[in-house]
């Protein structure tokens, strides 16, 4: 399994209902309301790299009101 995280920035004051719908998409294992530079941090997975790009980040960014994303994968030695 591929894990990463996605870290969000939202519109002001949209925070709360962006981790509730993000944290209803599949392949989301945990979406949490944080404070710093991002207002959302979500955990996801999936089985390839390619399917977390189409299936999970894809659908990630279309959620209504976030301003940007950026995707952290994470790395096993």
């Amino acid at each position: 399994m591929i894990r990463a995280y996605i870290l969000i920035q939202t519109e002001v004051g949209a925070s709360a209902t962006v981790t509730t719908a993000v944290r209803e998409l599949p392949g989301v294992e945990s979406a949490e309301d944080v404070a710093g530079p991002y207002d959302v941090i979500a955990v996801v997975t999936a089985r390839t790299v390619q399917e977390l790009g189409r299936e999970v980040i894809a659908k990630v960014q279309a959620v209504p009101r976030i301003t940007r994303t950026t995707t952290c994968t994470v790395v096993e030695f």
